[in-house]
């Protein structure tokens, strides 16, 4: 096989980079690997809506079933790119197959994390990733009454809040002080832990998992501590592990995930990275080298290495934005604020609608708004400004974000 454009990995970003392609007139031949047998689809709502019951399958799908085959878009499903031949241009697949391409785009994304205790592997604990994910966890919750969910980021809290309201009893586990520590600050932190246990989690904080219990299937859970938690399953949500591993070993730079340039560019000739895997420096944290995890950065990244490889480069200058649903709540977030050396609370968490600022230097560098899409929409133009306004002013609800006077 031979691809003009070879894209690998068929979720988000690559979906996004094949339609580009075709409606940026690209008319060569277009190819997707991916290793799961579905066609590309959205995945943050397998962990919310789909697990619930009130998203179909269907209606997660990035284009329709027969989008693909209609713009001559060949979908390469049920097998993974396991080596890189930079030199040849071409890729082996796990059936043994080879292709060649002029241009590749690497947008594998990760996997989840694994608990490294014993106990990991027993029947019954699971990770949300992909639809197969989602559909044994489905598969099994009839018979399951009480579930312990490991990790306090946005997959566990969106985890638990959706097993609380199909009435289990869950336990989470965070082995950090305080849940979201790594994208959000402790106002956000206590507001979010105090709305689980109100809604009947049992929160736990500092707790690390020593093992998992059981014969063939989980019974329950040992606790750093020692103690023990009784369940029937166990979900994990410790982060991802990027799926870089065959651009690595082709010499490809990197370590957490692939080492991308402004034009998604990696270290190979005529390969690209995009989405969840792709490392690149971000303006909007000063440079920093990382990786973002959202649906944004895949689509943005996705438009940035289409431009690229169609000869009209345009570097990578998205604003960063996410968003969780969690209850009736929805926290919407726009910049990063990595860094920040001020917050200011705008609203008050006792009415589920509120907003932290997070500051630097003076600087509004990031903003997440619970039930507040005024000032999330607001914030957006002011994040990407780096503007300079007066605390108080900000916290003073009686104005708009928008209207406030800068320094």
């Amino acid at each position: 096989m031979h691809y003009d454009v070879l894209i690998v990995g068929a979720g988000q970003g690559g979906g996004a980079a094949a339609i580009q392609l075709r409606q940026q007139g690209f008319t060569g031949s277009l190819g997707m690997i991916g290793r799961e047998v579905e066609p590309p689809y959205e995945r943050p709502p397998l962990s919310k809506e789909y697990m619930l019951g009130e998203k179909t399958f269907d209606r997660l799908l990035v284009r329709p079933r027969d989008f693909w085959a209609s713009k001559d878009i060949d979908l390469v499903l049920g097998v993974e790119v396991t080596a890189l031949d930079g030199a040849a241009q071409s890729v082996t697949l796990s059936d043994g197959r080879t292709c060649t391409y002029g241009d590749l785009i690497w947008a594998t994304g990760g996997d989840p994390r694994r608990l490294s205790c014993p106990g990991a592997d027993l029947a019954g604990v699971h990770g949300v990733r992909t639809r197969e994910d989602a559909d044994a966890i489905l598969a099994e919750l009839a018979g399951v009454n009480r579930v312990v969910v490991i990790g306090g980021g946005y997959i566990g809290l969106e985890a638990a809040a959706v097993l609380r309201k199909l009435g289990k009893d869950v336990t989470l586990l965070e082995m950090l002080p305080r849940v979201l520590a790594r994208v959000a600050g402790p106002q956000l932190s206590d507001f979010y832990q105090a709305e689980h246990r109100a809604h009947g989690v049992d929160l736990r904080l500092e707790t690390g998992v020593e093992a998992i219990l059981g014969e063939s299937r989980v019974t329950g859970v040992k606790l750093s501590d020692g103690s023990e938690v009784a369940c029937e399953l166990v979900i994990v949500g410790i982060g991802i592990v990027p799926a870089v591993g065959p651009l690595l070993s082709a010499g490809a730079a990197g370590g957490n995930g692939v080492d991308v340039d402004e034009f998604c560019r990696t270290s190979v000739p005529h390969v690209y990275a995009i989405g969840d895997c792709a490392a690149h420096a971000n303006g909007f944290a000063e440079g920093a080298v990382l990786r973002l995890e959202s649906v944004q950065n895949a689509n943005d990244q996705a438009k940035t290495a289409v431009a690229a490889i169609l000869g009209d480069p345009q570097p990578y200058k998205a604003t960063p934005w996410f968003w969780s649903n969690q209850y009736d709540l929805k926290l919407q977030t726009v910049g990063l604020s990595g860094g920040h050396d001020q917050t200011v609370l705008r609203g008050d968490p006792a009415e589920r609608s509120f907003s932290v600022l997070y500051l630097k230097g003076g600087k509004l560098i990031a903003v997440d708004a619970v039930n507040a899409m005024k000032d999330y929409v607001q914030a957006r133009k002011l994040v990407e400004e780096g503007a300079v306004i007066a605390a108080e002013d900000l916290a003073d609800t009686s104005r708009p974000l928008k209207e406030l006077p800068r320094l």
